[in-house]
């Protein structure tokens, strides 16, 4: 089973109009919506980073996560090991399993 997913970078646009993703590629790891809460923060730590970028399963870019955010929902009275980064919001409240451009 393999810890960390790579989002694929778009190779049909240039770098004038890329994607969201594009973008943010630089912005740190990126990972599936579908990882847990408790993985994602093990990647966090072994990344050495405070933040990874969110896909969906199409690679889109679905936002940013923190580990104060990731944190936060570990230690709320609804967090089960079941959670996934698609079932929580960011800091601003957005679902992270919708692509920004749907927001």
């Amino acid at each position: 089973m393999t810890l960390l997913q790579t989002c694929p970078r778009s190779t049909g646009t240039n770098a004038v109009h890329g994607t969201v993703a594009d973008a943010v590629d630089a912005a740190g790891p990126q990972v599936w919506d579908d990882m847990t809460v408790e993985v994602a923060l093990s990647v966090m730590a072994a990344a050495r980073t405070g933040h990874l970028v969110v896909c969906d399963q199409d690679g889109q870019y679905t936002g940013l996560v923190t580990r104060t955010r990731l944190t936060a929902v570990r230690n709320g009275s609804a967090y089960t090991d079941r959670v996934r980064l698609r079932d929580i919001t960011d800091e601003l409240g957005n679902a992270l399993g919708a692509p920004v451009l749907a927001r």
